[in-house]
């Protein structure tokens, strides 16, 4: 049964990322120093070395968490432990990960589209005052109501009972404050992150980051892989531009895409990124999906050979 590969999205980076891979994986080295050499300054530092404050900075994170899951795959190929692969999907940023490992952009070119993305978003994260908040265990009519009330955005619909709101920041802490006093959800929490992401908040970023990619080539990908957008399979470029640039503001439909996975007969995924938040969000889908995170040089290790 073929396997799927997850690409983690921005948040889930920390500092040494990336450093275990490149002192055992001569692969995820070579990954790193191509890195480096196409963004003209060195992501493998910031990655490896941090500091923290630099390597959370939107512009950074989200080609350091690109550049490590690239390289996860390369150590994977390497040492014989790659399975065969059914789809990939990302997280987010994780989208072009994914599509850049199914061969829809070459790496250069991924990697500073991404590096792009990233950079339009901090501007336009400077520029607004926005935040985000997850809500627990309510349901997706209860947190549409609560964006509707104190007009901000669903930014994404992770796993059943789990949904983030993005927008204003002092409108989303009163959602937050409403969304507690109605009852309805087990656990509302504002988010550390430096703006209101998948909200109009960032519709700058958007329209200037629409405009790069009609710059970039984009193939048709050799695997599946599936739009947060559309929660759906997408295979024609333009589609994939289209829906990337609308991806800046959407609404992330990470459950569907998993499910869309899962309906191609997919139900074991490695993760490829740090820490284990795709895992859990599957378990939250599907208790049946197995997911293997992978981020260390131990954890690529502990994988049976393909």
């Amino acid at each position: 049964m073929p396997t799927g590969l997850l690409f983690s999205g921005q948040g889930a980076q920390s500092v040494g990322m990336g450093r275990s891979l490149c002192d055992s994986s001569a692969a995820a080295l070579a990954v790193y120093k191509k890195a480096d050499e196409a963004l003209g300054w060195s992501i493998s530092s910031l990655s490896f070395n941090g500091p923290a404050e630099n390597l959370t900075e939107t512009r950074v994170c989200q080609p350091a968490l690109f550049v490590q899951g690239l390289a996860i795959v390369a150590a994977l190929e390497e040492t014989g432990r790659m399975p065969q692969i059914g789809a990939a999907l990302g997280l987010s940023l994780g989208e072009l990960t994914a599509l850049t490992y199914a061969g829809a952009f070459d790496f250069a070119d991924g990697l500073r589209t991404v590096a792009e993305r990233g950079r339009l978003m901090q501007v336009a994260c400077e520029a607004t005052d926005g935040t985000m908040v997850s809500l627990v265990g309510g349901s997706i009519e209860d947190v549409k109501a609560v964006a509707a009330e104190f007009d901000v955005d669903v930014a994404n619909l992770n796993c059943p009972g789990q949904i983030v709101i993005s927008g204003d920041k002092a409108k989303c802490l009163a959602a937050a404050d409403a969304a507690k006093a109605s009852g309805k959800f087990k656990m509302v929490a504002p988010l550390k992150v430096a703006g209101a992401y998948h909200s109009r908040l960032m519709q700058s970023a958007g329209d200037a980051f629409t405009e790069y990619l009609r710059t970039v080539k984009i193939s048709a990908p050799r695997i599946p892989v599936f739009s947060n957008v559309t929660g759906k399979l997408v295979q024609d470029p333009e589609e994939i531009r289209q829906n990337l640039s609308l991806q800046v503001t959407h609404s992330v439909l990470w459950e569907e895409d998993m499910k869309s996975a899962t309906a191609l007969g997919i139900t074991s995924f490695i993760e490829c990124g740090p820490g284990k938040v795709l895992a859990g969000m599957a378990k939250r889908i599907d208790k049946a999906l197995a997911v293997a995170s992978v981020s260390e040089w131990s954890e690529l290790e502990a994988l049976p050979k393909a």
